[in-house]
């Protein structure tokens, strides 16, 4: 018997349907018209955005904050006014005692910000591993950049160790009291970090400046908040204390912006314009505050304002730099720039510290 052998049936290569070349035009055709579609319809609702958005911005025109700011400018010296108004681009330094003419740029504050924020991050695990407890104070004129510095120092931290206490002014209740009562309730506790967003120097500044306080309450005050402060720092508590200072023309600068930006106006007040034409008087009582509360205990660290990015970075570096947290990475963590950050014996505004302006 004959065994038949079975070839196996070989299947031809399917061969690419070769397309007509008036299908491929046609194909062509169709595609290139959606996208040509597809961006006429992205370029459309852009304009009607940037519309509706300019129209917004229009109408924030006739806030109340508009009007009360110009009324305060016409009080202002002309040559304030005119560098404000006269300032080449938003990121043109606009006050002459500033030590760099630009500020910083956005691509390399973002690099240096998030490693930063990653030390923080570290930097408050050892603060709750080892139980210390952190004060930070922040201090300074109206639009001086204090509440964007605290948002960049905590955005990243665990809220759970992390508090922020902007307090707002004192009830009936809290008017009978010690008037540091308030404030001590919000110390603290092991392993936890607390930022004052504006504190007890409340009686120093705005308080003392507007009338809200009785003269012999802001001298009692004065007498009282450096014992106070070195009992804190004897307990264990790591005080630091920021005054962010902002020049005169870049504050205005700031309030003029923040009144035309429906975004904004809620940071200004009535008294916060009030503030324009009283920079004198906020002036002296920051003099009085630092003579009398820049202690070996508590000293006073100034940070220079004017660029807000550098103001944000080299606090953060100064904080870093002073704790000595576990696993610190010094390539990243370097002393803070003295030319933004510095004693209240080395920095000041131009018109301030007179006495060491002469020295100078």
């Amino acid at each position: 018997m004959k065994l038949r052998t079975i070839q196996p049936k070989l299947k031809s290569p399917k061969l690419p349907v070769k397309k007509e070349p008036a299908a491929d035009v046609l194909e062509s055709v169709i595609t290139n018209g959606t996208k040509e579609a597809d961006e006429k319809e992205k370029k459309q609702k852009k304009k009607m955005h940037k519309d509706l958005v300019g129209s917004i911005k229009s109408g924030a025109n006739s806030f109340p904050m508009v009007s009360l700011i110009a009324e305060r400018v016409r009080e202002l010296p002309k040559e304030i006014v005119h560098r404000v108004e006269s300032a080449e681009s938003r990121k043109a330094i606009i006050s002459s005692n500033y030590p760099y003419p630009k500020m910083m740029k956005g691509a390399e504050y973002d690099e240096e910000i998030e490693l930063l924020q990653i030390e923080l991050v570290k930097m408050q695990a050892w603060v709750k591993a080892a139980g210390h407890r952190v004060v930070m104070i922040f201090e300074g004129r109206d639009a001086a950049g204090k509440g964007g510095s605290i948002q960049r120092f905590t955005e990243n931290l665990n809220p759970r160790g992390a508090r922020v206490v902007a307090l707002t002014k004192p009830s009936e209740s809290e008017y009978g009291q010690w008037y540091f009562q308030r404030y001590v309730e919000q110390l603290p506790t092991r392993g936890e970090i607390v930022f004052f967003d504006r504190s007890w120097y409340n009686r120093a500044g705005v308080e003392h400046v507007m009338g809200f306080c009785k003269p012999s309450d802001y001298l009692e005050f004065m007498r009282q908040a450096p014992e106070f402060e070195r009992m804190l720092v004897r307990s264990g508590i790591q005080l630091f204390k920021f005054w962010f200072s902002v020049s005169g023309v870049e504050q205005l600068r700031r309030f003029m912006g923040r009144a035309k930006d429906p975004l904004k106006q809620w940071k200004l007040s009535p008294m916060d314009v009030e503030s324009l034409s009283r920079w004198d008087q906020y002036t002296k009582a920051k003099e009085a505050m630092l003579f009398y509360t820049d202690t070996a205990d508590a000293p006073w660290t100034i940070v220079r304002s004017d660029d807000k990015k550098r103001a944000r970075l080299h606090s953060m570096r100064y904080v870093l730099d002073s704790i000595p947290y576990e696993g610190k990475n010094t390539a990243i963590v370097k002393p803070a720039d003295p030319l933004v950050v510095g004693s209240a014996k080395t920095i000041y505004e131009m018109g301030e510290n007179a006495a060491a302006t002469k020295a100078a």
